[in-house]
């Protein structure tokens, strides 16, 4: 509708006769023909209003107030969940599909229930650590741990709703408990703080000053009460270096961990622990080792003395 004099002194004609009929009926205690020639004059502009807002408002009752309301909530909340599940699956990459297959196989040989994420961002102002694309809304609870494909990430240390703060590992203030595998000697890995600039490295303090400690050994995470902040048999690292110093009553060593924190992509939190220690059933298997065996074969035919013939005549010489 175009607005023009002739529009507004039709509106206020319209408004006017309204207001005095109002009163006339006011007055007569609402028997009045004022209330007949009123419904005359405004009920089609009313039954037309009803037939345009009537769709719009069976719409929203059937979602807020009908009697299946929560059903359809309900309903809409898992078809949301479940197209937000292919488009993340659509757009990962080969790479991050190869990572994801990994991990739910180090999960589950671990016994670990997780919940798979994507770092979106990486670095903090004062720390190392990563940003999931999880967070309240889909079950992450502050303290617990993150893991790939490869091994311990860090442990969970804030949670929005729809994203989650990790600490790495290599983070100068993390401390993690691990496990000699293939023994009970257990100790506590710190980071170096380098793993945003290059692959970091993680140092290793032994509480054992008698155990023998070597390179080429492997480390798991020991787990912690309730299993927060560190589930246990979670791969840490391999002993690069050892470095102990006499009358020490520990050992220390430097290890390389399993995970490269420089091309983190998909990750998994860990929200429900395992109902038995794996131990040492995470660890990487090794590859299988190849046996050839070479047969000798002779390059010149033994003298046959039945037959002098075949045999080669002396030299002249000898």
């Amino acid at each position: 509708m175009h607005d023009s004099r002739r529009t507004r002194l039709v509106l206020s004609v319209l408004l006017i006769a309204a207001i005095a009929l109002i009163t006339l009926d006011f007055k007569d205690g609402g028997t009045s023909p004022a209330r007949r020639v009123g419904a005359d004059i405004f009920g089609p502009v009313e039954r037309i209003a009803h037939t345009v807002a009537n769709p719009v408002t069976s719409v929203f009752d059937s979602i807020t107030g009908g009697p299946s309301a929560q059903s359809t909530i309900a309903d809409l909340q898992r078809q949301n969940a479940q197209l937000r599940a292919q488009l993340s699956a659509a757009q990962l990459s080969k790479a991050d599909q190869a990572q994801l297959n990994q991990m739910l196989q180090l999960a589950g040989r671990g016994g670990y229930r997780i919940i798979p994420a994507s770092v979106i961002a990486a670095g903090g102002e004062f720390s190392d650590s990563v940003t999931l694309d999880v967070g309240g809304n889909d079950g992450v609870k502050v303290n617990e741990t993150v893991l790939n494909g490869s091994g311990l990430i860090g442990t969970v240390t804030d949670v929005s709703s729809d994203t989650s703060t990790v600490l790495l590992a290599t983070d100068a203030s993390s401390v993690v408990g691990v496990r000699l595998a293939g023994s009970n000697e257990i100790g506590e890995i710190t980071g170096t703080g380098k793993s945003m600039a290059g692959s970091g490295m993680l140092r290793l303090t032994l509480f054992s000053a008698s155990t023998v400690l070597q390179p080429g050994q492997q480390l798991v995470t020991f787990g912690s009460v309730g299993n927060q902040p560190y589930v246990p048999g979670v791969p840490v690292g391999t002993v690069v270096s050892v470095s102990s110093s006499a009358g020490s009553l520990t050992q220390g060593a430097l290890i390389r961990p399993f995970a490269d924190f420089t091309t983190l992509g998909v990750v998994g939190v860990v929200i429900q622990g395992p109902r038995q220690d794996p131990r040492d059933s995470v660890l990487p298997r090794p590859a299988p080792k190849v046996t050839v065996t070479v047969t000798a074969r002779p390059t010149q035919s033994p003298a046959n003395p039945a037959n002098p013939a075949a045999n080669p005549a002396p030299s002249a010489g000898g």
